[in-house]
């Protein structure tokens, strides 16, 4: 399968602009089978402030919708959605078929204050994409070994996020890691750039297999790449290598 990263520099409460911008950076990626974008991808982080969020009937989410369908691709990203009178901060995961699948961010960051703003969601997603079983997790989410982990249900993990330059090197070890424990590729996408905050951004996404070995790793400026990963690698590690039978039982449930 073909991964596209689109590390943007993400516009400052600009959703329109965002959307036009990220937009010409899948252009610049070219083909792929999935494409992934970074969190809050069309505002920025903490960046809906002063203003109502979007619904799921609005936009951004049928910008996302739309754009899978004419791309013949799977497109995902985080975007905040107001529903019942709450914000969350929700991942959309929408395929050229027309089906979506949706994963509110479980642990907001109550250090930059998201916990205030934002409900925390419940539920651990997961669901299969092109012969891939793949779980969906946001930024924060990967400080949580226990909430990440594989259950033998999940070939990809997914993150997306607005992880902040000054702990750079605990993005990619933690990302390094989740590959390792859970034997499954990760596929991680962080924003460039300076927010309307003053918060600097690292760039830094990237691919990396279910032995830690990294396929991609882009630097800090905006960037994008498209790189393919290979289900049959993956089978022969997690055959050669068995650890996950050998995983301490325990059972986890909804938040």
């Amino acid at each position: 399968m073909r991964i596209g990263l689109i590390q943007s520099d993400t516009r400052w409460q600009e959703p329109e602009a965002n959307r036009a911008h990220l937009e010409t950076l899948i252009d610049r990626a070219g083909p792929a089978d999935l494409y992934a974008l970074p969190e809050t991808c069309t505002t920025g982080f903490l960046g809906d402030a002063g203003g109502r969020p979007e619904g799921m009937d609005g936009p951004s989410v049928a910008w996302i919708r739309g754009l899978a369908r004419e791309l013949g691709a799977a497109v995902t990203g985080s975007l905040v959605i107001g529903e019942n009178g709450r914000r969350y901060n929700r991942m959309i995961f929408a395929t050229a078929d027309g089906s979506m699948h949706t994963y509110d961010k479980a642990h907001l960051f109550g250090y930059g204050g998201e916990d205030e703003r934002y409900t925390p969601g419940r539920k651990r997603v997961v669901f299969e994409f092109n012969g891939w079983r793949i779980n969906l997790q946001i930024c924060y989410d990967l400080r949580f070994p226990v909430w990440c982990r594989n259950r033998n249900d999940f070939d990809l993990q997914i993150h997306v996020a607005n992880w902040p330059a000054p702990r750079v090197d605990a993005w990619k070890a933690l990302l390094k890691a989740r590959a390792i424990e859970n034997q499954a590729f990760v596929v991680a996408v962080n924003r460039a750039g300076r927010d309307g905050n003053g918060i600097e951004y690292p760039g830094a996404s990237g691919i990396w297999d279910a032995q830690g070995h990294e396929q991609a790793l882009l630097g800090a400026e905006e960037a994008v790449a498209v790189v393919e990963i290979d289900r049959e690698a993956l089978e022969e590690t997690r055959q050669q290598f068995p650890f996950l039978a050998d995983a301490d039982p325990f059972s986890l449930t909804d938040r």
